[in-house]
């Protein structure tokens, strides 16, 4: 009886050290994001290049989560419900890992951007970045308290993000046509801005999954590819 409970009480402590390091992980991640704009606005290049070396530990922290959750899988016996929240933490870590990584691809823009004159004032790029990085936290909030209305919210700020981009590119290609000399950066602030949208769909993935741990129910991306 002893051992039974002994083992129990592994089991939800280990439960509990994958939702710890969910958690530290969507931290790794909003920091990043956060990172990689003020890189941008600032124009810090020795910045934007520790977002690029920071990677690491996003990339480390992904990878020991899903050897955890694997691990469970193949040596206990998780209960439906269970079973739901680590296969769930799986995806999540791929979405958040994945945002990660368009925060490397925003910081690398920023080191090509930061060689050449400034092209316009960065006032919509930093404001589509606030948004996501709010859409990241809510997602992770909403995986922590098991909270529908929090993940719901965040779907619905999806949309935002979306028409800041589509305004954003529309910008840029005035710039363009007026100018053939401001195109390489414009296309530059072209790739921020569509990895700010990516990170945001990322986000709204984190929020489907959770959705789909507390109900059972699959929601999915129907209209976008958020590879």
């Amino acid at each position: 009886m002893k051992e039974k409970k002994h083992t129990s009480l592994h089991y939800e402590r280990e439960l509990q050290e994958i939702k710890n390091n969910l958690i530290y992980l969507g931290a790794l991640t909003e920091k990043a994001i956060h990172l990689a704009m003020k890189s941008l606005t600032d124009r810090n290049t020795k910045l934007a290049n520790n977002v690029i070396k920071n990677d690491y530990e996003i990339d480390k922290m992904d990878k020991e989560i899903e050897e955890k959750c694997i691990k469970i899988l193949a040596l206990r016996q998780p209960t439906a419900i269970d079973l739901r929240f680590i296969t769930t933490a799986i995806k999540i870590t791929g979405h958040l890992e994945r945002i990660g990584d368009m925060a490397v691809n925003i910081a690398e823009k920023v080191v090509q951007l930061n060689e050449e004159p400034k092209l316009k004032p960065y006032i919509d790029l930093p404001h589509m970045s606030y948004i996501v990085e709010d859409m990241v936290a809510k997602s992770m909030d909403s995986l922590i308290k098991r909270d529908l209305k929090i993940a719901d919210e965040v779907k619905k700020i999806e949309q935002e993000v979306d028409e800041l981009n589509e305004q954003i590119f529309r910008e840029l290609l005035t710039f363009m046509m007026e100018d053939t000399k401001s195109i390489h950066r414009a296309l530059l602030i072209m790739h921020v801005s569509k990895n700010l949208e990516r990170m945001a769909d990322h986000a709204q993935g984190i929020a489907d999954m959770v959705i789909y741990m507390i109900t059972g129910e699959s929601v999915r991306h129907l209209s976008k590819d958020i590879n």
